[in-house]
């Protein structure tokens, strides 16, 4: 039996295009609250959120367009991404990753290896895996068994701490004669699981800095709503103030990118120096922009994670000085990005802001050039006319 919990238990459903998260959202409610379309096309273009009541559970399911999509222009993505921030702000208390049983293609492989590149091990310690279209499944078979037919996904399980199920959202119904092949029976079990990752978890939900700044501005703005509008109701004061948050969000995270977002919910963080000294040079100390900032280099993560490796000390292979060279810029362009936030803060539109951000950066990137350059002429080209053993002291001295 779960606990009765007087603030809803917020779930965000992740998953590309297709995979069924709005029949699975549908299938937990036991009601048709969430748009399904079951055309090729269909997608969840808006980010969407419902709360209901469910065996005893209040619970908030956001429904959420295909993040995780390879072939989706990202632009159309960013002012879903802040709705989705400011919905499960401060955080969700459970993730529910939805993949379809199938066979895995390169495109399904990509989409998994996205989700693991945006994800921290400490969101997938309130993560679930959910299967649909279970009568894929082969007669007989279990879905832990289809599961350790493939690596990838038997890796992304078992960093979720082994929690997965599986449903049928179109065929499965209670006339079932295999129990296992029931909605009304796997979806206790997904129920149930969820019960015990929030007790486990101590009621806590997921979070970081930037919901919990999302979360702060949420609350001002619902003071800022009582003072001036009645009797509103507490429900509609909240979806008011949540609007308001998005549209500042949405300006201000013009300059991040679809990336840098997703990283920021779901923790990818790759702190650099720069990014702690523009924070600390900043003329506008605001909470909420330096929760921002703790996430902006996730898009640099790669090359920063090279760079930091060869900054650790030991001798690095000269190859290392180019990619040491790369992370400079990147640092850059950190800086750049931060530098555009704060261009960006006195903008009434996405556009406007856009167009300060573009400004400050184009002055950042110049300077950002003329670092690769001088890199360039005065590390690496040299380095190419070297032996091996003296590439390796001058690496050495570097570092």
């Amino acid at each position: 039996m779960c606990r009765r919990r007087k603030s809803p238990i917020r779930m965000v459903l992740l998953g590309k295009t297709g995979s069924g998260k709005s029949s699975l959202a549908n299938t937990i409610f036991r009601d048709q609250l969430f748009t399904t379309n079951h055309t090729i096309n269909s997608e969840t273009s808006h980010c969407t959120a419902v709360t209901r009541s469910v065996g005893g559970r209040n619970l908030t399911v956001i429904d959420t367009p295909g993040f995780f999509d390879t072939d989706r222009p990202e632009k159309e993505l960013e002012p879903e991404i802040v709705r989705c921030i400011t919905e499960c702000a401060p955080g969700p208390h459970v993730f529910l990753i939805v993949l379809k049983v199938e066979k895995f293609t390169e495109h399904e492989k990509a989409v998994i290896e996205k989700i693991c590149t945006h994800f921290s091990e400490d969101a997938l310690k309130y993560a679930v895996v959910v299967f649909t279209h279970g009568d894929q499944l082969p007669d007989g078979t279990q879905i832990e068994e289809f599961i350790g037919r493939n690596q990838l996904v038997s890796e992304l399980v078992k960093k979720c701490g082994g929690r997965c199920h599986v449903v049928d959202n179109k065929y499965w119904n209670n006339k079932q004669q295999e129990e296992y092949r029931s909605n009304s029976f796997q979806m206790e079990r997904l129920l149930q699981t969820i019960d015990s990752l929030v007790t486990e978890n101590e009621g806590k939900c997921y979070t970081n800095d930037l919901l919990q700044a999302a979360e702060e501005e949420i609350k001002k703005e619902e003071e800022n709503i009582r003072l001036v509008s009645g009797n509103l109701p507490e429900a509609e004061i909240r979806e008011q103030a949540k609007r308001r948050v998005a549209g500042k969000l949405l300006i201000t995270c013009t300059a991040l990118g679809v990336g840098v977002l997703l990283g920021a919910i779901f923790g990818v963080v790759v702190m650099v120096g720069a990014v702690l000294t523009v924070l600390q040079e900043s003329s506008k100390p605001v909470k909420l922009r330096k929760a921002v900032g703790t996430t902006v280099a996730a898009s640099a993560g790669t090359l920063l994670g090279v760079g930091g490796t060869a900054l650790g000390g030991g001798v690095a292979p000269a190859a290392t000085c180019l990619s040491l060279t790369a992370a400079v810029a990147e640092t850059g362009a950190v800086k750049g990005a931060l530098i555009g936030y704060d261009a960006a803060e006195g903008a009434e539109t996405p556009k406007e802001a856009a167009q300060k951000t573009a400004e400050a950066v184009k002055n950042e990137a110049q300077v950002c050039l003329d670092t690769v350059n001088q890199g360039w002429n005065k590390v690496i080209q040299p380095t190419c006319e070297k032996s091996e053993e003296e590439k390796l002291l001058l690496c050495d001295k570097l570092y």
